[in-house]
């Protein structure tokens, strides 16, 4: 498959028939789901959900940047930034207490690589520092995911991951990092339980 051939597959937007499909999908594996049509409406969206005085972890996600959400939360908001809070701490002696902080946030917030239309989210990360709160660590997950993301299953998921959102991520941690990225690590969520993940489907595309 050429690049070309590979960001038509994984940029396309879906129809409403399928976008509405999804997120009845969505819906019946326990995830609370809202459609947002634009980037700004989104990240309102997602503010309006965080009380104030909440801690919350913005995970590296360009969905997060293009939203100005990762800004509303770390850059003078009414929140408790633990992403702030972390990156106060050194990495060389205080890992383990950086881990505790963003790992269990009031609220995780971040982004997906692909959506089923069956109804399951997979996330790829290098390290894998986002995924336990995601998983678990998190009293409250919120993910905010462009609509060219949805796929129509795992195996297609996974070559979105590997054939598209790598090679994205790859170049912008070159520029950010001066280093490569890589796929260390995919978390899946086929189910949860109702109330604690929810997502915004936003109708334009938005990250990797």
């Amino acid at each position: 498959m050429s690049l070309t051939d590979a960001a038509d597959r994984f940029t396309t937007l879906p129809d409403d028939q399928t976008l509405a499909a999804t997120v009845t999908a969505l819906e019946e594996h326990g995830f609370s789901v809202e459609v947002a049509d634009t980037l700004d409406a989104a990240r309102a969206a997602v503010l309006a959900r965080i009380p104030a005085g909440s801690t919350v972890m913005t995970n590296t996600s360009v969905t997060l940047q293009e939203t100005g959400i990762a800004d509303a939360v770390n850059d003078g908001g009414p929140y408790d930034s633990a992403r702030n809070k972390m990156f106060a701490l050194d990495f060389a002696t205080q890992a383990q207490d950086m881990k505790a902080i963003g790992g269990q946030p009031d609220y995780a917030l971040g982004s997906v690589h692909a959506v089923t239309q069956d109804g399951s989210l997979v996330i790829a990360s290098a390290s894998g520092s986002q995924l336990a709160s995601y998983a678990w660590g998190a009293a409250q997950v919120i993910l905010v995911i462009g609509a060219q993301k949805l796929v129509p299953d795992l195996d297609a998921a996974r070559q979105r991951i590997y054939q598209h959102s790598l090679k994205l991520e790859d170049a912008r941690a070159q520029a950010a990092y001066g280093q490569h990225s890589y796929v260390g690590k995919i978390l899946e969520i086929h189910q949860e339980l109702p109330g604690r993940i929810h997502i915004v489907l936003i109708r334009q595309p938005a990250g990797f």
